[in-house]
Parts: C-alpha cells; structure tokens; sequence
C-alpha cells in the first residue's frame, strides 16, 4: 500500500513534530548541577522523511545530565530528492523509499543508502580530526533517519560510542555483512519502535536483532507497546541513560 504525499509528509514530520512538542513541554528539568570533568561527545541526530534538520535541534534540551554539558549535536537535513512511495514528489529525503508502510520485506534503494552513508562519515570524520574521540560519537536517528544511522554504523571502519535507531528498518540485504569490518562490530546499537507503529511496521523493527546478530554486532530492542511512528519521553530518557553508560571520560 502506497501513501500519498500529504498523507505520508503528515505521518513522517506533522505527527513527529506534535510529539516532540508534547515530550518538551512534559519534560521536568532537575535544578543545574556543576558538569564532571568529560571528555567532548558528539551526537549527530537524522531526521526521518520530509523533515528538517532545524526542527529536531529543541531534542538536545532535553539531556540535561551534566555528562552532556561538554556535547557538540549536530542536526543536518536531508537534501531534496525524488521519492517513489510519493509518486516522485520531490522532499527532504536521505535516500529513495519505494512503498510504505515498510515492511521486513520491502524493496530497498541499496545505492541511494550508500550515497547517504558517505555524507555522514565525512561529518563522523571531521568530527574526529577535530579531537573527538570516536568511542564519544554516537549517531542517533528516527524512521528513515534510523535505517540511515544503523547503515553508517556498521559501515564506519572504527569503533563508535553507539548508534541509536528508533521506529528503523534494515535498509539493504545481508550481503552487505560481508563490509562490517571487526572494529564497526564493536560498536554497541540501541533500537526503540512502537509495537503500533502503522508507518514503519513492527516487524520491520523485529528483523533487526538477528540481522545484526549475523555479523556479531551487540543490539538492545526494546518495544515500545501502544507507540506509533513517532517518539516518546521514556525513549529519550532510555537514550541518555544508554549514552550517559557509554562516555568515556577525559581521565
């Protein structure tokens, strides 16, 4: 079942945008604390179809642990490009996407997704030359923003602090495998989706874990019941808590 551009660009950038409001004006913060001595963290956050980098940025607002005091986040958009479940519409869009909703078994656009991982290890590279320690770096994204995060992962030649996908998909076939090097399979990943999630299908999120299990990469799924294609607070809080765990510190 194919979804129309006003249908889908509603699901993808309208739903999410009205749950991270509700997440921000719902989310307490404790009174500031003086920051421990970190070394610098980078997180690069990708947003899913049809959305902005720049409204994804009030997401950083709500890690307010002094571990992240010392944190550079990073918001890229996606360019614009034809996308074929729109019928060619042209969006903000990391890589092609032939039907919706997604399925474990849905068509994928492997050299698009390709392309896309080469722009965020040049940012991860940069990052890198600019100081940061690739074991502080942790990429982070939510619906096609996910796919493109597990994807740059597990094709990174160095080990990352993690990468985080949320309500993603595995977005090319088990032949790819054959390209995780040992030290990208160190890299530990976190995976959240809503069990009602009607855009990106559960069990698009299921085939997950044992796809990265083939490669010996560790996976943490957690299921989310009654959660549709979008976030929510004790996802974000899960998040800090699992990069919170994994900042190496500057001692």
């Amino acid at each position: 079942m194919k979804l129309t551009l006003a249908k889908s660009f509603a699901l993808f950038t309208l739903t999410f945008g009205i749950t991270l409001s509700f997440v921000l004006l719902n989310h307490q913060s404790p009174l500031p604390t003086k920051p421990d001595p970190m070394a610098r963290t980078f997180i690069l956050w990708l947003h899913g179809l049809g959305d902005s980098g720049p409204a994804n940025e009030p997401i950083k607002n709500l890690f307010t642990s002094p571990v992240f005091a010392n944190t550079k986040w990073s918001f890229p958009s996606a360019p614009n490009n034809p996308v074929t479940c729109n019928y060619g519409s042209v969006m903000p869009s990391w890589f092609d996407i032939h039907e919706l909703p997604m399925t474990a078994d849905s068509p994928q656009d492997e050299a698009g997704v390709l392309k896309a991982v080469q722009n965020v290890h040049a940012m991860i590279d940069t990052e890198i030359a600019a100081g940061t320690n690739p074991n502080n770096i942790f990429i982070c994204g939510f619906s096609q923003g996910g796919a493109l995060t597990l994807a740059s992962v597990l094709l990174y030649p160095k080990t990352l602090g993690g990468g985080a996908v949320f309500s993603g998909w595995v977005p090319f076939n088990s032949s790819i495998l054959q390209r995780v090097s040992e030290d990208a399979k160190k890299t530990p990943i976190l995976w959240s989706h809503g069990i009602a999630d009607r855009t990106v299908l559960f069990e698009a999120g299921q085939a997950g874990p044992p796809f990265l299990e083939k490669a010996g990469v560790s996976c943490e799924f957690k299921a989310y019941p009654g959660l549709g294609h979008s976030l929510n607070n004790e996802e974000f809080r899960n998040l800090e808590s699992w990069i919170k765990s994994r900042v190496h510190s500057s001692s």
